[in-house]
């Protein structure tokens, strides 16, 4: 029996539904908050706070991925569990831009109330072996919700201790928990993360168009929307093209019981810095949307340069957990398109962003073309 049959035998879900897209809308208005945090005040201080904001919510966000593998909300009482969620990651996005000044408490509370709702429908509804398995994270999930309630409830260095400590906990929990108990769909589970990495992507244009101010809209205008737009592609393309598949048969090819670290340091951990990279990049392409034909600050810089390599980064990291070749490949993009930034300090800001597109998508199509004679495939391929 297939990997995909046998799962689908053991219920859950194998593909995503519809009320999950629905859900997902929440966690485009929170990168968007995101965005606009970081282009506000670009700099390492702005870079860590969303860095850190975006960890302790990604935690629990992949955590609805896995709790919706298991439970599939096919009932009025389910449902109603998930809304309660996404009102809870609202008021989570609603806070972002406050979340170290007078919204601590209101992110906290957001924060406590997601963070109930998974532990309760994991406990209720999954099955014998996968409420087992959620009953071991209750303990360190609840710590850090605690944390991050407390840390709202304060101010200054205590309010950024109290979220670094809850991060801390959240980062060792697969260590302190073994997740193989969860039973992982990879048809379903590989499809989600893949969407939700689609939904940042969809951001990122969505912050083209957010970034233009002109009233009259010129040639010059749209030629850095269009190579924006594609910068965008590119980064779809990287992981689309082939990744997105052979993820899934990568994870698809372990032993249900084996799937559980792989697919926590993969989807998770990995998944990660690509997410954060979306957010950076789509904050320097407004910049450049902004600064066009002049120099742009070294900060802005380094976020749109940087923001691509973060991206590739996390996906060098993907592969590497998952044993997809070339691994080593995407690290040397990362570092490549990372030497761009100084173009867009010393010269012009589109000329920085005609290097990115040049440097990162020849390096991509070179390691295409060797997947490709090695025989991968995808549906785009």
């Amino acid at each position: 029996m297939s990997s995909a049959v046998s799962d689908e035998a053991e219920g859950g879900q194998t593909r995503a539904s519809t009320l999950e897209l629905f859900f997902d809308l929440v966690f485009v208005f929170a990168l968007t908050q995101l965005t606009h945090a970081f282009g506000a005040h670009p700099g390492w201080p702005a870079l860590g706070r969303v860095a850190l904001v975006f960890a302790i919510m990604w935690w629990m966000y992949s955590g609805y991925v896995w709790l919706t593998n298991e439970v599939a909300p096919n009932s009025t009482v389910r449902r109603t569990a998930l809304m309660l969620g996404m009102f809870g990651f609202f008021v989570i996005a609603l806070a972002i831009p406050g979340a170290f000044a007078g919204s601590g408490i209101a992110f906290g509370l957001g924060y406590l109330l997601v963070n109930v709702v998974h532990s309760a429908l994991f406990w209720v509804n999954g099955g014998t072996q996968a409420s087992a398995a959620a009953l071991r994270i209750v303990p360190p999930n609840a710590v850090s919700a605690i944390l991050v309630l407390v840390g709202g409830c304060v101010h200054g260095w205590p309010r950024y201790g109290c979220w670094i400590v809850a991060l801390v906990v959240q980062i060792a929990t697969p260590y302190l928990s073994d997740p193989g108990g969860f039973v992982i769909r990879t048809a379903h589970f590989c499809e989600r993360h893949g969407l939700v990495l689609l939904v940042a992507l969809g951001e990122s244009v969505v912050a083209v168009g957010a970034s233009l101010h002109a009233d009259t809209v010129t040639v010059p205008l749209v030629a850095m929307v269009g190579l924006g737009l594609t910068l965008s592609y590119v980064l779809w393309w990287a992981y689309f093209g082939l990744d997105d598949e052979r993820g899934e048969h990568a994870l698809a090819a372990l032993a249900g019981p084996r799937r559980g670290r792989p697919a926590v340091l993969a989807y998770g951990y990995a998944l990660y810095p690509m997410l954060l990279g979306v957010i950076l990049t789509a904050a320097g392409i407004g910049t450049v949307l902004a600064h066009g034909n002049s120099p742009v600050p070294v900060a802005q810089a380094l976020a749109l340069s940087g923001g691509v390599a973060l991206y590739f980064f996390g996906q060098s990291c993907f592969r590497l957990v998952l044993g997809i070749p070339r691994a080593w490949i995407r690290l040397v993009v990362a570092l490549a398109v990372l030497a761009t930034a100084p173009i867009g300090v010393a010269w012009v800001a589109w000329g920085q962003l005609v290097a990115l597109l040049v440097v990162g998508y020849g390096l991509v199509i070179a390691d295409d073309n060797l997947g490709i004679r090695a025989g991968d495939h995808s549906a785009y391929v």
